[in-house]
């Protein structure tokens, strides 16, 4: 896979979500599916090596967002 941007951690970390799937979308010419699969893995390695840059805790992440 080709590197991401780094605005997709920041916008993760940020909670940025649907700004962060379409710079994904740009970034691998890949379909909407595709960049919820990539989105979800970046999320779980950010969350394992910079638990402490997120300002909101796991089970609040992505609240009132449905794909």
């Amino acid at each position: 896979m080709r590197k991401l941007p780094e605005s997709v951690d920041r916008d993760i970390l940020d909670q940025r979500i649907i700004s962060a799937l379409r710079t994904i979308r740009e970034a691998l010419g890949c379909s909407l599916h595709e960049a919820l699969d990539v989105f979800n893995v970046r999320y779980q390695e950010l969350r394992r090596e910079r638990s402490d840059d997120f300002s909101i805790g796991p089970e609040e992440y992505g609240r009132g967002f449905y794909s």
